[in-house]
């Protein structure tokens, strides 16, 4: 596994893909958050609005979670990859262990730039279910890289793996709204990966949503572990060659 993280490590290091994504994700998430702030909270959550930034910072997490993989599929560089690591578990081990370091580092940075802002600009932020928001959204950034890691894994293909988390995260969402049973809709809320950033960030009223934050975490949390094991399974089952190559 050592050897594995030192490869994964020094591709890492010598590609600018996964930096720049890094980069973006805390770009992205404080300019949303900080517009969102200055805007004068936009509803009855400060907390919620002094971190909506998350909403497409999400995206861009997800990306590099997706490109980590796929694009090796794309170049073709999975090959020498799996010669050097021939235990195909130790490589999605070691590119898991990478990625959830660098997102993780991202997200705090990213979310500690939106809580500053918040408070700059949000005279009415109350103090008491930050650090919960902080925190939660933070671990939901790591699990949606790790969700798009594994998805990359199932699919092997960029383009592909991106437009099935980016519809996991924004259409399932939209399809939820168009439902008429209000039964549905809390259940396809308790199942939608992407319930677990509103809930989270949530500090008004929060009895009153389908499910509560580390539930939702959690669910996250499940989708992300269940893509990792199909694509483990799919990874050491098939050769390495991408859709569609």
């Amino acid at each position: 596994m050592t050897a594995a993280l030192r490869a994964e490590w020094s591709k890492i290091r010598t590609l600018p893909d996964f930096a720049l994504l890094l980069a973006l994700t805390v770009v992205l998430t404080v300019a949303v958050s900080a517009a969102s702030s200055a805007a004068g909270g936009n509803g009855p959550d400060p907390v919620h609005a002094a971190l909506l930034g998350v909403q497409l910072g999400q995206a861009v997490a997800a990306i590099a979670g997706v490109q980590i993989l796929a694009g090796e599929y794309g170049s073709g560089l999975i090959h020498p990859t799996l010669l050097a690591v021939p235990r195909r578990s130790r490589v999605l081990g070691a590119k898991a262990a990478l990625l959830a370091g660098g997102v993780a580092a991202a997200a705090l940075a990213a979310l500690g730039g939106s809580a500053l802002a918040g408070w700059l600009l949000l005279p009415s932020l109350p103090a008491g279910g930050l650090p919960r928001a902080v925190t939660g959204s933070v671990l939901y950034l790591v699990l949606i890289a790790l969700l798009g890691l594994g998805t990359a894994a199932v699919v092997r293909n960029t383009v592909a793996a991106v437009g099935v988390v980016l519809s996991l995260l924004y259409v399932l969402p939209v399809v939820m709204e168009m439902l008429t049973d209000p039964q549905w809709q809390r259940w396809v809320y308790r199942l939608t990966p992407s319930s677990a950033a509103q809930s989270l960030q949530t500090t008004v009223a929060t009895s009153a949503l389908p499910l509560g934050p580390w539930p939702a975490l959690a669910v996250t949390a499940g989708w992300s572990i269940g893509a990792l094991a199909l694509g483990l399974l799919l990874l050491t089952r098939r050769d390495a060659i991408a859709y569609g190559s």
